[in-house]
């Protein structure tokens, strides 16, 4: 009887030890979905706050610079991109990259952040939806844009005569200065009604013209478009938005024109 008793408490306690492990794999397999459960809820809420935000996440210099050294403090922020003015020779500039891989000129990150900043506090979610181009990337535009012209029954030179009112020619393009935005909405929390009005309204307050007003298309040379607004500085927006003018009469480029 007393050699049958010890094998019998060895199988009981074998089976308290595998029922302490399972217990405790099973604990930590909730704990594991657990974690990984809130972890995906952290990501995906970020995910919607990245799609609303210019956070940097690097900056960019270009394979060269900018020299500043022969101009003033401010001139970079008027300098006068359009269809007879292309950008100068060897223009390059130090870009910050956005969090949706857009890229703009860091000189004026600090306002277009400080502005969408304002923008969400006031319920309105605005998106940078294209910023820097390249010359190539321009070129590329504007080739798709007289492609679906010509698929609408335009013939080439018709096509091209029609995109070049919308879209600029490669180095004649603002967004190849990194200065140009095209603002749109998120398309969750707000309309481009909304982010259009608000920036009708309070853009100049930090530096910002609707480049291409709706009165002015016989002197900017490109049709309406309320989504495009360029970096001027804070006392030429306001200059510009009193008036009612546009950057080339801002600059004297119409008057000049005439003459």
């Amino acid at each position: 009887m007393e050699s049958q008793s010890p094998p019998r408490r060895r199988r009981k306690n074998r089976k308290s030890a595998a029922g302490r492990i399972i217990t405790t794999l099973f604990c930590f397999a909730v704990f594991l979905f657990c974690f990984c459960l809130a972890s995906m809820l952290r990501n995906r809420q970020n995910d919607v706050s990245d799609s609303n935000s210019l956070s940097v996440q690097a900056s960019s210099p270009q394979e060269s610079k900018l020299s500043l050294e022969k101009e003033g403090e401010d001139d970079w922020k008027l300098i006068l991109v359009n269809q007879d003015h292309p950008l100068p020779d060897g223009y390059v500039v130090h870009t910050v990259l956005l969090s949706n891989g857009e890229q703009v000129d860091e000189r004026m990150y600090p306002a277009l952040q400080d502005m969408f900043d304002e923008m969400r506090e006031n319920g309105v979610y605005p998106v940078v939806a294209s910023g820097y181009r390249t010359t190539q990337m321009q070129q590329q535009i504007l080739d798709d844009k007289i492609q679906e012209f010509e698929s609408q029954g335009l013939s080439y030179e018709e096509a091209k005569s029609s995109a070049e009112e919308w879209v600029a020619l490669p180095g004649y393009s603002e967004h190849e200065s990194g200065l140009a935005v095209d603002i749109n909405a998120d398309g969750i929390h707000s309309t481009g009604e909304e982010v259009y009005s608000w920036l009708s309204e309070n853009a100049d307050q930090y530096g910002f013209i609707q480049r291409y007003p709706e009165d002015k298309t016989e002197i900017t040379g490109i049709a309406y478009e309320p989504w495009h607004y360029r970096y001027v500085g804070e006392k030429a927006a306001a200059e510009i938005k009193k008036q009612g003018i546009c950057l080339e009469e801002y600059l004297g480029e119409a008057k000049e024109q005439e003459n």
